[in-house]
């Protein structure tokens, strides 16, 4: 067979060009970044922490390596509860960490984590993506120089460990106990000395005596962390956190910075993060519960006159609250109208399902 070699030479010199124009803008739009994330969890928590692992997986696998998260542990960096301010100064680009940390710069940054008596893991997510959750909070953060993804969700949280039970209100009052968020506010009006520590800091001021009682997440990690070594009375349910949303807290410019697909790329992976750390803390947190009231936790329901004082609390902070900031206002009276329509839905549906199959557990 003859082979036209004007044709051959056209061809083979069309694909030359195309080539050398095909490689060079591939690799333009794939540039490599190197970015650093702060957790504000400590490493041994492999779902808390394991999150922004997660996170960096994917968006490592998403972009063929080239865009690359190395994710640091408290106090390698900045310590826990400083992952918002190393954002803000650029020193690293992005954190993993809940908002609610720093209501001390701002209150309305408790609305993304989650309130006392709020919202619980799906109603959470449901109202930052459709409603007003996203854009408040990204709103409030824009004057820090920050933007948040959601990424992770623990679930309703557990009520923690106390030395002592709780039998009525009177039980709170001069209680020191490490809890986060608006919380501790709501709790100090029934007498508790709220403590906020960073999560590697609770045992050893637990064990030393220096709280009496302690929340964190879950039976899961509750049991990593030692917690009933110290204190034996594990409390039910973690009326602060019915839904407690994290997120990843990204600087503006180095997301600004990033090509579109790449910022796509990170978005999609925030929610495959969140997803996976839901997912692991509803399979790992009964088998957590069962060895530990097999090693002697006993378990309390906090009393209805405690929820009822605390419920009444929560109103009268969030209202104190509103009258002074504009932004807390906004998402608080958001919240309410959708919690107004969702929650009949709840109980017509998802309540009735969820509470005749814990009933009936058992049945073959």
């Amino acid at each position: 067979m003859t082979i036209d070699r004007r044709k051959f030479m056209t061809g083979a010199g069309v694909a030359a060009a195309s080539a050398g124009v095909a490689a060079p803008a591939l690799a333009q739009s794939m540039p490599e970044v190197k970015w650093r994330l702060t957790s504000s969890f400590p490493k041994s928590l492999d779902t808390i922490f394991g999150t922004g692992e997660m996170l960096a997986k994917y968006v490592a696998e998403a972009s063929d390596n080239r865009f690359q998260i190395q994710v640091f542990g408290p106090g390698e960096i900045v310590p826990g509860l400083q992952a918002l301010d190393a954002v803000q100064t650029g020193t690293v680009e992005c954190a993993h960490t809940p908002t609610y940390f720093y209501i001390g710069k701002d209150p309305a940054l408790a609305f993304g984590t989650g309130i006392p008596f709020g919202l619980n893991a799906r109603q959470q997510h449901a109202w930052w993506h459709f409603f007003d959750g996203r854009t408040i909070t990204n709103e409030v953060l824009a004057r820090y120089n920050a933007v948040a993804f959601a990424a992770g969700s623990s679930g309703a949280q557990m009520g923690g460990f106390f030395r002592k039970e709780i039998k009525e209100v009177a039980d709170l009052n001069g209680l020191k106990f490490r809890i986060g968020g608006l919380a501790g506010q709501i709790l100090a009006k029934l007498g508790v000395v709220p403590q906020q520590l960073a999560p590697g800091d609770v045992y050893p001021a637990l064990e030393r005596g220096a709280l009496d009682a302690a929340e964190f997440v879950g039976p899961y990690d509750d049991e990593k962390l030692g917690f009933l070594r110290v204190a034996k009375y594990y409390y039910a349910p973690g009326w602060w956190e019915g839904g407690a949303m994290l997120h990843l807290i990204v600087n503006k410019q180095k997301l600004d910075e990033l090509p579109a697909h790449y910022r796509g790329i990170l978005a999609n992976a925030c929610e495959a993060a969140h997803n996976w750390m839901l997912a692991k803390y509803d399979a790992v947190n009964g088998p957590a519960l069962r060895r530990m009231v097999e090693k002697g936790a006993e378990l309390r329901v906090f009393p209805t006159p405690v929820l009822e004082a605390a419920l009444k609390a929560s109103n009268e902070t969030y209202a104190e609250i509103s009258a002074k900031n504009a932004d807390f206002k906004r998402a608080w009276e958001s919240l309410q109208a959708y919690r107004q329509d969702v929650l009949p839905w709840w109980q017509l549906n998802e309540y009735a399902f969820d509470t005749f199959m814990v009933r009936t557990r058992g049945r073959s």
